[in-house]
């Protein structure tokens, strides 16, 4: 970038903190990883890609595990919002009922779900 172009975003977020809420999905090990992967691949993430609000979405990869060894979570999602007033809105649109409707579809091995705000500290 040459200094003619302006600032970067990065720069707009110095000297604040930065704030996010988000929905932390812990999905329970499913009868079947393989058809668990297959619809949430297929099916349930472009079904989340589309809750209004929604500015990232990321998932774990591999294994997840806790300290003192192997868990009983098969994968975990965050998805972030610009604040919980989003999230709420988002989480109660057309969509974003679309998406809490499909859990009953693949996530056989029980799923808990966290809504929380954060600050950068």
């Amino acid at each position: 970038m040459r200094i003619s172009d302006g600032p970067s975003p990065l720069a707009s977020t110095i000297g604040r903190k930065l704030k996010m809420a988000k929905v932390l999905v812990m999905y329970k090990k499913p009868k079947s990883a393989e058809a668990f992967d297959k619809h949430y691949a297929a099916v349930h993430i472009p079904l989340a890609k589309k809750i209004p609000g929604l500015k990232k979405y990321d998932i774990s990869k591999g294994r997840v595990g806790t300290p003192a060894g192997p868990s009983d979570i098969h994968l975990v999602a965050t998805l972030h919002f610009d604040s919980l007033e989003a999230l709420q809105a988002g989480m109660s649109s057309p969509e974003g009922k679309a998406a809490g409707g499909d859990l009953a579809n693949f996530a056989d091995g029980g799923v808990d779900l966290y809504l929380f705000d954060t600050k950068e500290v």
